[in-house]
């Protein structure tokens, strides 16, 4: 099963962690999560070596779906992650702040 924390878990932890973003650049820069970094879903594999192993890794996408196939292959990779459940929707809709652009 894959590790999953929830909207209110993860404004909890972020400051804790990493917080990836899988989804695509367009999607990225129209709204996201402050501090998110994008690695979009296909880059993701090749550029493990820029995450942080001694840190959570909070795996975010749209609503839940992709971020949840990446969290299996971080983990599988022996990465500490997560994914952030209903993704950048339900943080939207939890009335917290955005960020926009690249």
């Amino acid at each position: 099963m894959t590790p999953e924390i929830t909207i209110e878990e993860f404004a909890a932890a972020r400051e804790d962690g990493t917080t990836v973003d899988v989804r695509e650049r367009a999607e990225y820069a129209q709204v996201h999560v402050p501090g998110a970094v994008l690695m979009p879903m296909g880059q993701l594999a090749a550029r493990l070596g820029e995450l942080d192993r001694s840190r959570p890794v909070h795996v975010i996408c749209a609503t839940g779906n992709r971020s949840k196939a990446m969290t299996d292959l971080l983990v599988a990779q022996g990465f500490d992650a997560m994914s952030v459940a209903g993704g950048t929707q339900a943080w939207i809709a939890s009335g917290r702040a955005v960020g926009v652009g690249l």
